[in-house]
């Protein structure tokens, strides 16, 4: 017993001196103390920013937001009726000697933005269809009503007749959404019932070539998610989801949305006005990537340069000149194109907007009043038509149309310019916005037929294949 107390002493006291070689001759010796008489309030440490909700994907609840958004998200059937051609005749002009019926249906997703009823989705999904079926996440199924599209945001407003009030989604602040910030994308791929996917914002103001900003994001997005919902972890609706990037057609890495300020901006002005109004700067913007941009090295500005000012627009009354450099609208700072036009297609025409202007170095802010736009080159055939004039109508004999003022190569044998377009597929043209939907509309590969009139009232009827 004794033997081993004195073995039990002796493996304590060597313990104690190897603990105490290596707090003197290892161990760091900087040590910080903190009580209440410490003087000293500053303290070493990272300025990076952190989250609220943490930095790592386990420690964000998506489980509420995805609660929230699955029951205010559609699936929309689109019904196209369509002929098949019994000759070839058929084939190439229609259906007029003979053929049977056939149906091509869509689908893809929709967001419902009121409880009783209104459904905002992308202008692809339903284009040019003759029926539209919207079937809710319980499965219950409704005809929809078109009430209005814009082919140029791809953003349409339909409206179903229910009984009882509908989950919906509140439309976010898209300005305010962050480059990596949490997204859930939600919609109703391959045909699936509502489906929840996962992401962060991976760019903003994205130009697809349409002049057009778009949230980019990596949350996966498939055939049938267009129109879906795009929620930040609050359940806010920040996007439409629209589009992907893909040489296969399925997902690979990138999708991208309307920004919601841009779609709520087009369902207001349908809801309102029944068309919409778009307020424009009145600038022109040099091609960044061209020969000449490089050459300058125009290439290398952040901001936009001004290339021209269009006569008689907001920018030509602030005296914006040839040369400046738009730096910021109003909080929104512009590095590129695609920041002010997304900007600019929340506003209408009459607002006023503050413009910061880099000229020569020197820096200072305008007040721009945004106006409405009098031409516009239309999509497809190129063609640039302006609202008609006072003398014009007179001229001419007509209050509806628009005239031709710019006529590409491709159409300049046709004796196009300076005619008044009437309409296009027999669909009546009012405005340039007009014109430029419904050419918008047509396909590449079909016939298209546009109505006109000349100085002498004479109507001549062209078709184009």
């Amino acid at each position: 017993m004794k033997k081993f107390g004195s073995l039990l002493l002796v493996s304590i006291f060597a313990g104690a001196i190897t603990l105490g070689a290596y707090k003197l001759f290892f161990e760091d010796s900087t040590i910080t103390i903190l009580d209440s008489n410490n003087t000293d309030s500053v303290f070493n440490t990272s300025y990076t920013p952190t989250s609220a909700n943490g930095s790592g994907i386990n420690e964000i609840d998506f489980t509420v937001a995805a609660e929230n958004t699955v029951n205010a998200v559609v699936h929309i059937k689109s019904v196209t009726k369509g002929r098949t051609g019994s000759s070839p005749w058929d084939f190439f002009y229609g259906s007029g000697n003979g053929g049977s019926q056939r149906a091509q249906v869509g689908s893809g997703s929709g967001v419902i933005i009121s409880s009783d009823g209104y459904i905002v989705t992308n202008n692809h999904v339903i284009a040019k269809s003759d029926q539209l079926q919207v079937t809710l996440n319980n499965n219950k199924s409704y005809d929809a009503e078109l009430i209005g599209s814009d082919p140029n945001t791809d953003i349409a407003l339909l409206k179903i007749e229910t009984e009882r009030k509908l989950p919906y989604l509140a439309f976010g602040d898209s300005d305010n959404t962050k480059i990596g910030e949490w997204v859930l994308a939600v919609g109703n791929p391959f045909n699936l019932t509502s489906t929840v996917t996962a992401g962060i914002v991976s760019a903003k103001a994205r130009n697809l070539g349409r002049n057009q900003s778009f949230i980019q994001t990596d949350a996966a997005v498939n055939p049938g998610n267009s129109g879906g919902a795009l929620v930040n972890t609050n359940g806010d609706l920040v996007g439409i989801n629209t589009a992907i990037s893909s040489q296969t057609g399925s997902y690979v890495g990138y999708s991208f949305a309307v920004p919601s300020n841009i779609a709520r901006k087009i369902v207001e002005d349908i809801m309102e006005y029944g068309s919409i109004q778009k307020g424009i700067l009145g600038i022109n913007a040099i091609n960044m990537n061209s020969p000449y941009a490089i050459k300058e090295g125009l290439n290398e500005i952040e901001g936009v340069y001004v290339s021209g000012v269009e006569e008689g627009s907001g920018a030509a009354d602030a005296e914006i000149q040839e040369g400046d450099v738009i730096k910021q609208i109003d909080k929104i700072t512009v590095r590129k194109f695609p920041d002010l036009t997304g900007y600019l297609s929340t506003k209408r025409p009459e607002d006023v907007v503050e413009v910061t202007i880099d000229r020569d170095g020197e820096q200072f802010v305008v007040p721009v009043t945004l106006k409405e736009r009098q031409t516009l080159v239309v999509p497809i055939m190129g063609l640039e038509v302006k609202n008609l004039s006072k003398d014009d109508m007179k001229k001419f004999d007509t209050k509806k149309g628009v005239k031709i003022v710019g006529v590409p190569e491709t159409y300049r044998g046709y004796g196009l310019n300076g005619k008044v377009l009437l309409s296009v597929d027999d669909e009546e043209i009012g405005n340039i916005q007009d014109a430029k939907n419904l050419f918008g509309q047509i396909s590449k590969y079909g016939k298209t037929s546009i109505t006109m009139i000349d100085e002498n009232g004479e109507r001549e009827r062209l078709i184009f294949q």
